[in-house]
Parts: C-alpha cells; structure tokens; sequence
C-alpha cells in the first residue's frame, strides 16, 4: 500500500516557525501534495507563492515585517489606525461568495454562499490579487462586502486550499467540516 501524504498548515500569530511552514507549503505546492492552509497557513501559501513564483524574494507579511517593501499579508486598511491590538482582529461569522464553481472550495461545500468564523488581524492584500491570479493562485472565495479574500487555490495543483477563517471551530465529531472531509480524501486518493 502506498503512503499518502498531505500538508495542514495550521493557524496561529506571530514569527515563530513561520519559515518552516512556507518550506512546507513550498514543498506541497512543488510537489503535488494535497495542502490545506487555515488562518495563518493560509497566509503562509500566499507569501512562498510570492516569494517563490512570483519572484518578490522579499514578499512577507506585515506581521512579520512592517518596513517589507512587498506585504502580500497587510492589516486590513480600516484597521491601520487602531493601535490597541484587541481591537484590530476581525472576529466572528463573516460569509464568503465561492466564486467559481470550478473548485475544490465549490466542490466541498456543494454551495457557493457560506459563512465562516474568523480570528485574525492580516489578511490578503488585494493590491497584489491581480498579479497573483495571472500565475495561478486564484483568490475564489470573497466577502460579498468588503471583498476581502476568503479562499485561495491553486488549480493546476491536485489539492490546494487557503483559508483565511478557521473551519475548526465548525467541526464537530459526528459532522466534520466539508473542508476536513475533502482534505482527507484528496490525501489518500491515487
């Protein structure tokens, strides 16, 4: 019986570990290996799909590095001026638009309006959307009101999903969320 593999990068803040998981996320992305990126795993894809595809070697996250010349990962604009950390996070149900059905997102969910809990305070900076999706990394799920990216994939890829919410918080046991399930199943398919 053959292994299966797959890559969870999961959430969390701050630096730590941050390179090793954009290695891992490189390594999945390179070779094939089914990848689920939630939050902060979410983030770490679109960094090393910067850094590493694009070609902006200094590409980071704002978190990480306020002067980066490139952060793909920036505090929402709104937020820029709140300075008492509790107050920056985007906290709560926000719904998301899947907006191509084509996808493993669409696929999972078997709809294309959801709504997902989130904790965080960087998201996707839109300003580098265009250049990202013109080299496959297609931001296909979106908040219907502040347009913000919800849902990376890569599509020439067997199995590439970034979250920006956090899917665990919706799992249960008995009821496992769509993404999990799917996850598992693109890992130990041949």
């Amino acid at each position: 019986m053959a292994t299966k593999k797959a890559i969870l990068v999961a959430p969390g803040f701050g630096h730590r570990g941050i390179d090793g998981k954009i290695i891992a996320t490189r390594f999945a992305r390179e070779n094939n290996i089914p990848f689920l990126g939630i939050c902060l795993g979410m983030q770490c894809a679109v960094i090393e799909f910067a850094r590493n595809v694009l070609g902006l070697a200094d590409a980071n996250s704002a978190e990480f590095d306020i002067t980066t010349p490139n952060p793909v990962i920036d505090i929402m604009e709104q937020q820029k001026s709140i300075t008492n950390m509790g107050h920056t996070m985007r906290l709560g149900a926000y719904p998301c638009n899947i907006i191509d059905k084509d996808t493993n997102a669409y696929r999972a969910y078997g709809t294309d309006m959801i709504q997902e809990r989130h904790r965080h305070r960087y998201e996707f900076n839109n300003n580098y959307l265009a250049d990202m999706e013109a080299h496959g990394m297609s931001a296909v799920g979106r908040n219907p009101e502040s347009d913000l990216v919800e849902i990376v994939e890569i599509k020439n890829h067997k199995w590439f999903v970034g979250v920006q919410f956090h899917p665990e918080y919706k799992s249960r046991f008995e009821t496992p969320h769509p993404l999990f399930v799917a996850f598992i199943k693109a890992a130990i398919s041949e």
